[in-house]
C-alpha cells in the first residue's frame, strides 16, 4: 500500500469500490433487461479490469483494434466482437490469424470493405462470423435501416463471410446533453430500429441471433428495446465527466481519477498543476469548455476550480476556489472521456480511500 502523496505525479487511479460497484450496478440492469453484456474493452485496456467484467456476468468483449482482440484472444477470451471494419492488407491479414483462433465476429457495412476479407478468408479456408452494422442516427459507419436487407444480400454473396446478426453504436445520444427524456426516447428508437431490421433480414431468409446495442448513456433504454439481445456499453466501467454531464452517472460514481499536484500558483485565480493534455482526454462532447472535473485527494469536487485548458504537461486550473490550493497540493481530475484517458497512460493504480494498493498495465495502446 502506498499512500496517493507518495505517488509519482501525474498518475492514473482507479477506485476499486467505486469500479466494483458499477460493474455489479450495469451486470443487473442488464440482466434486468434479458440481454447479454459484451463490454467495450477500449474504456480500460486492462486485462485486471476485464477479470472483474467477466465475474460479474460478461459474455465476452468488443473492441475497436487489432491489439485489443489480440490481447484478449492471448488471454483466453472466446468470443471477441471486433466492431470495426478490417480495411487494408495488414487489417485483414490480422484477421484471418485472428479468426483462425476461433471466437472472433467482425462488424462489416459494405462491400468494399468485406470483399478482401472474403477473399483471404476462403483463401485460408477460414470461415468470418459477421455482424451488419447498421445506422441508427450517428451517421458514423453503418448502412441505413432501408439498406440493410440488400446489402445483407451482398455480403452473404461473398464467400466465407457467415451473417449473425446486427449491430449499431447509438452514439448519436450524446447530442441530446442534460435532456435526458430526449436521450432515452432516442435510445428505445435506436433499439427498436436495430430490432425491426433484424426482423427485416430474417423475413427474408437470413439467420440473424445477434441485435446487439452499444453505449453507456443508451443503457438505460436501447436494451430495453424489445428484440434486442445483447448490449456494449463501455464507459460505464469507470463513467466519466461526461457520463455525469449527460445524467447517466453521479460523479460520485467515477472511478477514474488523475492524479495531479500544484506545481505553481504565480497569478491570482489561477494554479498550475503537473497533468496536461498528455495526460487527459481532450474531448469536451458534454462538458464544453474545460478538461476535467476537479476534486480533493479523496475524491470530492473542489467548488470554484475549473480545469480551464492544458498544455502538454502544465494544466492551469481556474476560479476562485484556487485561493486554498498551494504548491504541492494533491488534486484528483475526473476526465472528460475514460476512454481517451486510458489510452494516454502504460498503467494504473487501484485505489482504496487515499492509498494505492497495486498497480496494473494497460495495454494495446496506439
Amino acid at each position: 500500500m502506498t499512500p496517493l502523496d507518495e505517488l509519482p505525479t501525474p498518475a492514473l487511479l482507479v477506485d476499486r469500490a467505486r469500479m466494483e460497484a458499477n460493474l455489479a450496478a450495469m451486470s443487473a440492469a442488464i440482466g434486468a433487461a434479458g440481454v447479454a453484456l459484451r463490454p467495450h474493452f477500449k474504456t480500460s485496456k486492462c486485462l485486471a479490469v476485464a477479470r472483474r467484467q467477466l465475474a460479474h456476468g460478461a459474455v465476452g468483449f468488443t473492441c475497436a483494434t487489432p491489439a485489443e482482440v489480440g490481447l484478449l484472444q492471448d488471454e483466453g477470451v472466446g468470443d471477441v466482437l471486433w466492431a470495426h471494419q478490417p480495411v487494408g492488407p495488414a487489417k485483414v491479414a490480422f484477421a484471418v490469424r485472428a479468426l483462425r483462433r476461433g471466437g472472433l465476429t467482425i462488424a462489416l457495412d459494405s462491400l468494399e470493405a468485406a470483399a478482401p476479407l472474403a477473399e483471404a478468408a476462403a483463401s485460408a479456408g477460414v470461415a468470418v462470423p459477421f455482424v451488419l452494422e447498421v445506422d441508427t442516427g450517428l451517421h458514423r459507419a453503418g448502412v441505413d435501416p432501408d439498406r440493410a436487407v440488400a446489402a445483407a444480400a451482398a455480403l452473404t454473396a461473398l464467400p466465407a463471410l457467415e451473417l449473425r446478426g446486427v449491430l449499431t453504436h447509438e452514439g448519436h445520444l450524446a447530442a441530446h446533453g442534460p435532456d435526458r427524456a430526449g436521450l432515452e426516447a432516442a435510445g428505445d428508437l435506436a433499439g427498436r430500429t436495430l430490432a425491426q431490421v433484424a426482423e427485416a433480414l430474417r423475413a427474408a431468409g437470413h439467420a440473424c441471433p445477434l441485435v446487439s446495442v452499444g453505449s453507456t448513456p443508451g443503457a438505460t433504454s436501447a436494451p430495453f428495446a424489445a428484440g434486442v439481445t445483447e448490449a456494449r456499453p463501455g464507459t460505464y466501467v469507470y463513467f466519466d465527466g461526461n457520463q455525469v454531464g449527460l445524467g447517466s452517472a453521479r460523479i460520485e460514481q467515477c472511478a477514474q481519477t488523475v492524479l495531479a499536484r500544484v506545481t505553481s500558483a504565480q497569478r491570482p485565480g489561477t494554479v498550475i498543476i503537473d497533468a496536461g493534455i498528455k495526460a487527459m482526454s481532450s474531448d469536451t462532447i458534454a462538458t464544453a469548455g474545460i478538461l476535467g472535473i476537479v476534486c480533493d485527494p479523496s475524491g470530492r469536487p473542489l467548488d470554484g476550480v475549473e480545469f480551464a485548458a492544458g498544455n502538454e504537461e502544465h494544466g492551469y486550473l481556474t476560479g476562485p476556489g484556487t485561493s486554498g490550493l498551494r504548491v504541492g497540493d494533491l488534486v484528483r481530475i475526473v476526465p472528460n472521456h475514460a476512454c481517451g484517458t486510458t489510452n494516454m497512460w502504460s498503467a494504473l493504480h487501484f485505489v482504496e480511500g487515499t492509498r494505492a494498493m497495486e498497480s496494473h498495465p494497460i495495454e494495446a495502446r496506439y
